[in-house]
């Protein structure tokens, strides 16, 4: 119910001395304002909800929580820590390349470089981690690839770098999105691509028609 506000005594009543004007209600011979009443209400302090950003994961993650989220393991996990994560918008990654990965033994004997296509992946796996964080029932799901664009190879990843993965989301939808992703060495982008990806049903990725990521 909205309050009672008193009116100075002084001010004059439209259409007589015993009318009161409208928004008024008169008791005795004190006039009482229900719009000014009204308009104090509203003016209340009642706490105003805004958007708030996602914050992001301040430890990030360590490669036991990496491995409850994706599925990958080796020699096919890309992924060893998580150094930033701001929910649904971007991740960065770390994947610390060493002589005794296993692609190496034939790419190439005599010069190891670690596979553009390998890179990639660990871009997507990057992405992969980060749309899976919001998913409740990941256990039951997978991430597959539905297209690769634009990419790029600047310079040749080697035992002992370390690739520093940053991944922009592009596009979300509930069960797809699009990822901008960069890998980097010593600061300088080693290679880029946009992947777009699905999630699917565990049981329906091998029907699915697109690449697990």
């Amino acid at each position: 119910m909205a309050s009672l506000k008193r009116c100075p005594d002084t001010k004059p009543l439209i259409g007589g001395p015993d009318t009161p004007s409208p928004g008024e209600q008169v008791r005795g011979n004190v006039r009482y304002s229900i719009i000014f009443g009204l308009n104090e209400n509203l003016m209340s302090d009642t706490p105003h909800t805004t958007a708030q950003e996602p914050e992001p994961v301040k430890t990030g993650m360590e490669i036991g929580d990496v491995l409850k989220i994706l599925p990958h393991r080796y020699p096919f996990l890309l992924i060893d820590r998580v150094v930033e994560l701001v929910r649904m918008k971007s991740i960065v990654a770390l994947k610390n390349v060493t002589i005794t990965e296993p692609f190496f033994q034939g790419h190439f004997p005599e010069k190891p470089i670690m596979p553009g296509v390998l890179i990639v992946e660990a871009i997507a796996q990057a992405g992969g981690l980060l749309l899976l964080t919001e998913v409740p029932n990941r256990d039951e799901m997978l991430m597959v690839f539905t297209g690769i664009e634009k990419a790029r190879f600047r310079r040749p990843v080697v035992p002992g770098d370390q690739l520093r993965i940053e991944v922009v989301v592009k596009a979300w939808r509930v069960t797809a999105a699009r990822l901008e992703g960069k890998a980097y060495v010593d600061g300088k982008v080693a290679a880029e691509a946009t992947v777009t990806c699905r999630l699917v049903p565990r049981a329906a990725g091998a029907e699915a028609g697109a690449e697990e990521v």
